[in-house]
């Protein structure tokens, strides 16, 4: 079954405890970022520390609630563009709560190689997010199957990658 507008929209605002996502791609072709992705790369940034967005908010309710938002995304260097624009929102993100941690594969096999991006909820719920090569989403998919294989997926994605906050200290973003 695939899965957009309110049923997407649901998933963010009735799970219980954690949505998860794991990220494959260096580059993610979303329409509403194409403007600022051309501002960040001619040198504008936002002020990570007071920077406030609707997301943001909705980071900080679901931390007031006890529940929490993470992900995982798996790079190699030299980060692309998308990449260190990326990071710039990950570090106020991060910030308003979301768990952020990187896996850096540039010096190491992929643990998660073939792996496709997906968010899972409740480590119950799974939705896997199907793109083109470049980055576009084609679509969401409910994945109808037992969950148990995405929950070792983030298992390891967890053991083998870093906080956002301590991967930056060492990159050149």
């Amino acid at each position: 079954m695939l899965l957009d507008g309110d049923a997407w929209a649901a998933k963010f605002r009735d799970f219980r405890t954690e949505a998860w996502r794991l990220e494959t791609l260096p580059t993610y072709r979303v329409p509403d970022e194409e403007e600022e992705i051309r501002e960040f790369l001619a040198g504008d940034r936002i002020d990570t520390r007071s920077y406030s967005s609707e997301y943001t908010d909705e980071l900080r309710q679901l931390r007031a609630q006890g529940r929490r938002k993470g992900r995982v995304h798996i790079v190699t260097q030299p980060l692309s563009d998308y990449l260190r624009y990326e990071f710039m929102y990950y570090e106020a993100h991060a910030l308003a709560g979301d768990e952020i941690r990187i896996m850096d594969v540039t010096d190491r096999p992929n643990p998660l190689d073939g792996v496709q991006d997906f968010w899972m909820f409740d480590r119950r719920d799974v939705v896997l997010m199907h793109y083109e090569p470049d980055g576009t989403q084609i679509n969401r998919e409910v994945y109808e199957g037992d969950p148990s294989r995405f929950v070792e997926y983030q298992r390891i994605a967890l053991a083998a990658s870093v906080p956002f906050e301590e991967y930056v200290k060492g990159v050149d973003a």
